[in-house]
């Protein structure tokens, strides 16, 4: 059973900075990507930023210059190390991981909340 954890969301003011962290366990496949996704109150789902299993990144526009994703394979993890962060990224992160079997897995989310 595959499983994501996910952990360090919080408080912080604006143009502070956090990092976002998801272990992956239990996959018997090979991973395509790992991604963060966000979800605002009364907004549409996001994708903020993309790893691939070969290490490519892509970015939302809305983060690109102040977020970043990155990986260690060893420990099947991935971060997203935010910074300048404004209270318009405040939201629910969600860690996904998709397989080259073509299943998707969810983390259960972490929230990041942003003072102005």
């Amino acid at each position: 059973q595959v499983q994501l954890v996910e952990s360090g969301g919080g408080l912080v003011q604006a143009g502070g900075s956090l990092r976002l962290s998801c272990a992956a366990s239990g996959t018997q496949y090979s991973i395509n990507s790992m991604n963060w996704y966000r979800q605002a109150p009364g907004k549409a789902h996001e994708l903020v930023a993309t790893i691939t299993s070969g290490g490519r990144t892509n970015y939302a526009d809305s983060v690109k210059g102040r977020f970043t994703i990155s990986r260690d394979n060893t420990k099947n993890t991935v971060y997203l190390q935010m910074n300048s962060l404004k209270p318009e990224d405040t939201a629910v992160y969600y860690c996904n991981l998709r397989v080259v079997a073509g299943f998707s897995y969810w983390g259960q989310g972490t929230q990041v909340t942003v003072s102005s």
